[in-house]
């Protein structure tokens, strides 16, 4: 398991419920193409599975 996950909003929310929209921002991520770095635990793991089709993950 990785330290850290590096997360990329990818697509945008505008179609997205809004659940997912309040995930993403959940996450941080405002903006398209934007990345944040969060802790890997269980929590950020779950709400990337909830929006996986949105945003793009890389392990650092």
């Amino acid at each position: 398991m990785a330290d850290k996950l590096k997360i990329t909003l990818v697509k945008s929310t505008i179609g997205a419920i809004p659940k997912q929209r309040a995930t993403v921002e959940a996450l941080g991520l405002k903006k398209l193409n934007k990345t944040v770095e969060l802790p890997d635990n269980g929590a950020t793991r779950g709400m990337i599975q909830r929006v996986r089709h949105l945003v793009k993950v890389e392990e650092i």
